[in-house]
Formats: structure tokens, C-alpha cells, sequence
């Protein structure tokens, strides 16, 4: 099997899986219980919090865990809202993840105004538009690190700067950027960064909400005390043992991984571009996530392709997981001006820690010949223009 889906979710790396089956065998006692069993519980929490927030430069007490990315995403822009009501606008970009898209299209529906700043070619946002659409009811601004479809990187830093003159709050989703690029708080300027622990080669179903002391943000869910009573429910405590064991190992890792990806990215994208006629890069030639490349073949349908190659135990994403099925043309793609012929002919490989050269070869391989053979088959016209 090749694995080249690694922006849709990470193998469970095999530090983790046992630092989980250990932690499922020895602790299971409630942490917010007094006796000795699950105070044990607290104190590996409290570790795991220091370990996550130590990650990208933060306080302990500025990490909250939520269930996922997602939730960290919707309990960044609906808490900030709830906690500032004179203010009824957002800005976001036009290629955010669905997470950040769908909760802004419910807002709008509470009457909420949204500003999507427009990108250009290469999916990068446009700063004097942003910087022209704040006004004085403007809560949040939200923009993501790194695209999970194009891999393009976003100037938060310049976008911190901007808001801060206004006085306007900032959240980035770096769920994608997270183990693959520099990822710190302050150097970012943010106030609220959401994190994902199965990214990272981490378990699936917990993530965080870095959120600076002092911000304005009422809780997301109601309920007991825990996690500071901004997110009650009992804690996901087997989830929160992997997610810091990930952070650990990616901390280890991180510049072994980026160098060998790199590579093996490289290797890819020059080969196709060489075997393959007719094919599209999208995204940055070089502001992007090393192990991201989004291509698209003219004259084909990306399912064809990702079927084909399924065959073949290859295993590749006509976009992000979480659109997957969806008959509509990708919003990130369509933001760029690819027109939907286009834009429906593109896939993504996103490579992670265990790809391999071998994989890299085999792909350089099989993939021109299933493209040819489609394309013969195909009574959809080549048109580049």
C-alpha cells in the first residue's frame, strides 16, 4: 500500500499506539475525581497540556482539548462572538477549510456579516482587501496557516499585525501547518490557534484551542468545570496521552521528517511534470507545505484517477477529506480561477512520515500509464487555455 493522503489523516505512529494501549491498561480513573487514581489521571493531563502548549510556545493554561480541529475551530469564532455582542462581523479567507466555511455560512444565517478576503492565483489572500473590509463591528479575523488542499502558506503574521492596529482578535487554523512548519504563537501573533492530534500521526477524535490569556471568549460547551468550565465534559484522557506522545515524537523528528519529505516531494512533482503531458501544478512553487502537490490532468476527471490508482493500492484525494463526495467543484480551486472543467481533473498527494522513495517510484510509474489510458478512453477534449 501508498499512503500519499497524509493532509487527510496520519498513520497512528507506533510510539503512540503504545503509549495509548499502555495508558488504556493502567489509568482509568476520572480526572477530576480526589483519590489517588485520578488525580494520576490530572497529572498526566496537566503533562500532556504542558508538552502541546511547550509545541508551539505557549502557557499551559492556554491550551483547552477539544474533540478535533473542527470543534477547535467553531469554538474560536462562536466564542468570540458570544463574548464581544456589539460586534457582528467576521473575516475569513475563500479557501478555508470546511470547518471555518460552514460555520461562517450558519452565522450569516444568525444575521452574523462575513467578509471572504479573495486569494489569488496561487491561493495566497489578498492583504489590502483584508486590510479594507475591517471596520469598527469586525470581531475576528480568521485565516488558515497552510492551505490543506494547496499546501499555501498565509502571511499571518502581517495579518496579526493589521488586526492588531484595530483592535481585532485573530484565529488561525494551523491544523494542516502543525509537524509540517514553524508553528508559534507569539512569533504568529495570533490569539487563538486550533490544533488536531491526528495530523501529527496522532489519534483521531482530540485536538486543542490555543487560546492567549486575557482574549475575550466565552465557553463552548456547558457543564462541569472541566478544562477550565470553558469545555466541560469529561476529558478524552487515552485521546489526550496520544496527542502528547505525538507532539513528543514529532518534536524529535520534525527536521529528520521535513529534509527526507522534501526530497521525496520533489522527486514527485519533477517526475510528473516530466512524464506526464497536459498537467497543471497548483498552489506556490515554493511558499507551500513541502509534502503538498495538488495536480490536475486536462481532459480528465480527478475520481477516475484516484479510482485507478486505488486499484493499484495507491492512494491519493481529489481535495479535502472533508468535501470528499461532494459533487461540487472545490471552493479552494474555483478561489483560484481554475475553471470547473479543470478544477474537477485535479487530485492531491500529500506525502508523510513513512512515504518512501519506493513509493515515490512506483507512482511515477503507474500514474502515467493510468493517465494515457484514460485519456484514450476519454471523449473529454484537452484544453489547456
Amino acid at each position: 500500500m501508498i499512503y500519499l493522503d497524509n493532509n487527510a489523516t496520519t498513520p497512528l505512529d507506533p510510539a503512540v499506539a503504545e503509549k495509548m494501549s499502555q495508558f488504556i491498561k493502567e489509568h482509568f480513573g476520572n480526572p477530576s475525581s480526589l483519590y489517588p487514581i485520578g488525580r494520576k489521571v490530572k497529572e498526566i493531563i496537566t503533562e500532556a497540556r504542558e508538552v502541546i502548549a511547550k509545541s508551539i510556545g505557549a502557557l499551559r493554561t492556554e491550551i483547552i482539548f477539544t474533540s478535533s480541529g473542527t470543534e477547535a475551530d467553531n469554538f474560536a469564532i462562536r466564542g468570540t462572538l458570544d463574548a464581544l455582542p456589539e460586534k457582528n462581523e467576521i473575516i475569513t479567507s475563500a479557501i478555508e477549510h470546511p470547518a471555518i466555511m460552514n460555520t461562517a455560512a450558519y452565522l450569516e444565517k444568525k444575521g452574523v456579516k462575513v467578509t471572504y478576503v479573495p486569494v489569488d492565483e496561487y491561493g495566497t489572500v489578498d492583504l489590502d482587501y483584508l486590510k479594507k473590509a475591517i471596520t469598527p463591528q469586525t470581531a475576528i479575523i480568521s485565516i488558515m496557516q497552510a492551505n490543506n488542499e494547496l499546501g499555501t502558506i498565509q502571511p499571518i503574521e502581517k495579518i496579526s499585525k493589521i488586526a492588531k492596529e484595530r483592535g481585532v482578535l485573530v484565529h488561525t487554523d494551523a491544523v494542516q501547518a502543525f509537524g509540517k512548519m514553524d508553528v508559534n504563537v507569539n512569533k504568529l501573533g495570533v490569539d487563538l490557534l486550533s490544533l488536531s492530534a491526528h495530523k501529527i500521526y496522532g489519534p483521531k477524535g482530540v485536538g486543542a484551542l490555543y487560546i492567549r490569556k486575557g482574549t475575550d471568549i466565552w465557553p463552548f460547551i456547558y457543564g462541569g468545570h472541566q478544562e477550565r468550565e470553558m469545555r466541560a465534559g469529561t476529558e478524552n484522557t487515552v485521546g489526550i496521552a496520544g496527542f502528547a506522545e505525538a507532539v513528543r515524537v514529532m518534536t524529535e523528528r520534525k527536521d529528520k521528517d521535513k529534509k527526507r519529505i522534501a526530497k521525496l516531494a520533489e522527486q514527485l512533482k519533477k517526475g510528473i511534470e516530466e512524464k506526464i503531458p497536459q498537467v497543471k501544478f497548483n498552489g506556490h512553487e515554493t511558499n507551500r507545505m513541502i509534502g503538498t502537490l495538488n495536480f490536475s490532468f486536462y481532459g480528465l476527471e480527478a475520481e477516475a484517477i484516484l479510482l485507478a490508482l486505488a486499484t493499484k493500492e495507491i492512494y491519493v484525494s481529489t481535495g479535502s477529506a472533508c468535501s470528499e463526495g461532494a459533487e461540487e467543484v472545490s471552493h479552494v480551486l474555483e478561489a483560484i480561477g481554475l475553471r470547473p472543467e479543470v478544477a474537477r481533473s485535479s487530485i492531491r498527494m500529500s506525502l508523510g512520515r513513512f512515504n518512501t522513495e519506493e513509493d515515490a517510484k512506483t507512482v511515477l510509474e503507474v500514474l502515467p500509464e493510468i493517465v494515457n489510458r484514460l485519456r484514450e478512453i476519454s471523449a473529454l477534449d484537452i484544453d489547456e487555455d
